[in-house]
């Protein structure tokens, strides 16, 4: 059974051209980056090229970049350490978060007694930045704004350029999970005054295992990981010198292709959503997920049928896909980003399914996605009456 690959906002498949760099670094870069004998000093070598790579695209320097596993890593030392050393007293945040962010921000409310300000979005999953500039306003407690760039269920977009000039105008700091975005958009730091911000190779083609935070160097920010003088002091222990290295060739690839890429995954979801609306009556997209204003990579579908096990009913046809979230895969109840953008008769009668592209995916694709709908759709209403009649 041919397997077809729709979950690319999850994680994506490794581009041979990373494999090949990976086992390469593996064979020969094999020191301790931070032993000071010519094979720790090749290692050194290789994190820093990947270092400066990903410093001049972004317009930062290469002090700035910090390596770490991944974005939920990243995410939780910029929150945490930023209450425990920046003394920040007030969170302000937003339902649409990632869990990893989410539950971080309760956990130093928790801990350290931080107040949290929720935005709330509207139905389409968007924030009215009046408000967040009222809030902003409003107390002179020390102040964190964290919110994410691409929201990684809906896709929907947040002008991340005019929040950071909000946050600066009001002397707060602002970190913003961009770990959908990174290596998908063009980033430009120098002109976006966001203080922190993460990332995560997996969804890039790059490893699992492999990412980095940036920081500010203005921003004083201090390491949660501690024992070690590695990555300026901010995350002790040995570098993962294979996964950065995988890391730095998928950030390569990525912005040598960003707009060959970012046409043709276009062009692909286009398709997707012309074939769903006129396949499947009834179909609506959630968020702002079938518009051109959001991340071209996401498309949020909302099933006109209640079927929870449509995950695994596509799963035994070959087509792996998600309802929501890979962090809440596997939950009895829709993720906090549906339940805010959704009306209480969508959540009890309808089913949401994500579905996420890449380069490798094809039209094809798209058409046995439909295809299993239609067939899962049929049947689901065949039975739907059948038990009305018993």
């Amino acid at each position: 059974m041919e397997r077809i690959y729709l979950d690319n906002a999850a994680t994506t498949p490794l581009d041979d051209e990373v494999i090949d760099c990976m086992v390469n670094v593996l064979r020969f870069n094999y020191g301790n980056p931070s032993s000071t004998h010519s094979l720790g000093q090749e290692a050194k070598t290789v994190l820093e090229e990947v270092r400066r790579k990903i410093a001049d695209s972004l317009k930062v320097t290469p002090g700035e970049i910090v390596f770490t596993s991944c974005g939920t890593e990243s995410n939780n030392m910029i929150i945490k350490s930023a209450v425990n050393y920046l003394g920040v007293e007030r969170i302000i945040t937003s339902a649409l978060e990632h869990k990893c962010v989410a539950e971080t921000c309760l956990e130093m409310k928790k801990l350290k007694g931080v107040e949290l300000v929720y935005l709330r979005p509207d139905s389409n999953g968007d924030f009215d930045l009046n408000k967040l500039e009222e809030a902003l306003k409003s107390s002179d407690k020390k102040t964190l704004v964290t919110l994410m760039h691409a929201n990684n269920e809906i896709g929907n977009l947040l002008d991340i350029e005019k929040v950071a000039h909000l946050c600066k105008e009001n002397n707060t700091l602002f970190h913003s999970d961009t770990v959908q975005t990174m290596a998908h958009l063009d980033l430009d730091f120098s002109k976006i005054p966001v203080d922190f911000a993460s990332c995560s190779a997996h969804k890039f083609h790059g490893p699992k295992g492999a990412g980095f935070a940036f920081v500010r160097k203005s921003s004083g920010l201090k390491g949660i990981i501690t024992g070690g003088p590695q990555e300026r002091s901010l995350r002790a222990g040995t570098e993962n010198v294979t996964g950065i290295a995988g890391l730095g060739k998928a950030w390569e690839i990525s912005q040598e292709k960003m707009s060959e890429y970012k046409n043709h995954i276009l062009d692909i979801k286009h398709y997707a959503i012309q074939q769903l609306t006129e396949k499947i009556s009834g179909i609506k997209f959630n968020g702002r997920s079938a518009g051109d204003e959001s991340l071209y990579t996401v498309l949020n579908v909302l099933l006109p049928y209640k079927n929870p096990l449509i995950g695994l009913q596509l799963d035994m046809k070959g087509i792996a896909i998600s309802q929501g979230s890979a962090c809440s895969s596997g939950a009895s109840k829709p993720s906090m980003v549906l339940m805010s953008v959704l009306s209480e008769d969508d959540l009890d009668n309808k089913t949401p399914l994500r579905v996420s592209f890449s380069h490798y995916t094809k039209k094809s694709d798209i058409d046995a996605l439909v295809a299993a709908l239609e067939e899962i759709g049929s049947q689901f209403v065949i039975e739907k009456a059948d038990s009305l009649h018993r």
